[in-house]
């Protein structure tokens, strides 16, 4: 009885020191006794959500050169997958997997040995009867009988199940024996792979972050301009305001303005709340108060350069309001153009005069009586508001329900409801057209202003009460240098 006992004690300890090894090592070697939640969850899914993380990067889908001899790339930004080929990345996923193998080998040896020491229990009454019984019979051979007998030799075939449960102990000690060597090769790996990674401090590392998303957002900026191929599931920012209204960031490029600015409702507004950065947007705090002179109409508002140009309330006017100076700069008519609702997107809203932005300047989206309702696009000069060259686009106003400019195209979404998609695209580069079919999730199942940002690469909307971001993936032709 008492080699089966001291195998089980050497089974226990050797369980309970690999699982503290476990609990103790592991984490500290892959930075998990060290991490700490942010209880800014909703900020960190904007960072994520504006700015590429671990799935995504620039693939390259074909390689050719031009007749100079220069490389031409064509991608698609973003794509998935870039850091997955990482050699580090790897080998870290095959180290997960060989300790979960190993969690579940010890899981299987741990039920098993929880129900064998159970049987060994309930057998030690029956134990220590044989065992009397024999120092009974050792000491006076006399009392042993023919019924005693026989009562022994069931008592041991009662107990023969315990050779079985001991030899699988041997097998048992023998798993363990192969797992402790497989846990210290695991050890060493993430020990080398530590040291790779701990050769910087925290706050060097961050330097190296910023660093890179620096370099990433001037790579974004060579991308040059794309075609708009997808767009992304909605972030939530924010839930604020009223069904209606409109938010941005400067969409200058470039600009190291981070401030978020937010427009409550479409009628009659002379309150713009400015906020410091995204994350006092998010949580309503930080902001100051800029007071109008004129109130503004519909949502079709845009920041460019420190300026917000906004539609005159009950005119076809925009206005130039500087927000450091807090004063207006400009004025101008935008000749012939609707407002007062009389050639709105399908939701309403005043909203006949749309502005935007986009990589080759600042736009206005509108209408007049003369092109029949008919969408119009027209550059801008930012300093003087004069119109710098005009498009019909052939497409009912009335019928769309929001538009943005990404790269000299204005993209239509056929309705500003839930199953809304994006519908309809007009060059300007080409004075050409195309229907698309481009879905994205309306969440909220009304959008009173969509716009993109291409110092972001991303869309701002206002959907019914909440702020959302959609990320874009654009197809690009990059053409080198050298």
């Amino acid at each position: 009885m008492s080699v089966p006992m001291l195998k089980i004690g050497a089974v226990l300890s050797t369980m309970a020191m690999v699982t503290n090894w476990m609990s103790q090592t592991l984490p500290s070697l892959v930075g998990l006794n060290g991490t700490v939640v942010s209880p800014e969850g909703t900020h960190e899914r904007i960072v994520s959500g504006l700015y590429p993380g671990s799935e995504e990067g620039w693939q390259v889908y074909s390689t050719a050169s031009d007749p100079d001899g220069r490389c031409v790339c064509t991608v698609v930004a973003p794509a998935r997958n870039l850091c997955k080929r990482d050699p580090r990345s790897r080998q870290l996923r095959l180290l997960t997997e060989q300790v979960q193998n190993v969690s579940q080998s010890m899981e299987v040896v741990d039920l098993r040995t929880a129900r064998d020491l159970q049987y060994v229990r309930d057998s030690e009454p029956l134990l220590r009867g044989v065992d009397g019984r024999l120092h009974t019979y050792v000491t006076n051979p006399r009392t042993l009988t023919s019924k005693g007998l026989q009562e022994l030799k069931g008592q041991m075939s009662q107990l023969r199940p315990l050779l079985s449960v001991v030899d699988q102990y041997r097998l048992d000690l023998q798993t363990l024996a192969s797992l402790r060597l497989e846990l210290l090769n695991l050890s060493f790996i993430l020990a080398s792979i530590q040291e790779e990674i701990g050769a910087y401090g925290y706050e060097e590392l961050q330097q190296r972050v910023l660093l890179l998303e620096t370099r990433l957002h001037s790579c974004m900026n060579k991308l040059g301009c794309g075609r708009l191929t997808a767009v992304s599931s909605p972030i939530t920012v924010r839930a604020s305001g009223s069904r209606f209204g409109s938010w941005m960031s400067d969409a200058m490029i470039p600009s190291s303005d981070s401030r978020v600015w937010s427009m409550d409702g479409y009628y009659k507004g002379r309150r713009v709340l400015e906020y410091r950065t995204m994350g006092d947007f998010t949580k309503g705090q930080n902001f100051v108060q800029h007071l109008l002179p004129h109130p503004w109409a519909g949502t079709g508002h845009v920041v460019y350069n420190g300026s917000l140009y906004y539609n005159k309330h009950q005119s076809n006017i925009l206005v130039q309001y500087h927000f450091r100076s807090r004063s207006v700069l400009l004025q101008r008519s935008l000749s012939g153009a609707g407002y007062n609702n009389t050639f709105p997107y399908s939701w309403g809203g005043s909203s006949d005069i749309d502005l935007m932005a986009d990589e080759m300047g600042l736009w206005a989206v509108y209408t007049s009586i003369p092109n029949a309702g008919n969408i119009m696009v027209s550059r801008l000069d930012s300093r003087s508001l004069e119109v710098l060259q005009s498009w019909d686009t052939g497409f009912p106003k009335r019928s769309a329900g929001e538009a943005f400019m990404i790269c000299g195209t204005l993209y239509v979404t056929n309705s500003h409801l839930a199953g809304a998609k994006v519908h309809f695209a007009y060059h300007t580069n080409s004075s050409s057209y195309e229907y698309t079919d481009i879905p994205f999730h309306n969440q909220y199942s009304h959008i009173s202003m969509m716009d993109y940002n291409p110092r972001e690469r991303a869309l701002y909307t206002w959907n019914n009460g909440h702020q959302v971001l959609y990320n874009v993936t654009l197809f690009h032709v990059i053409r080198s240098d050298g």
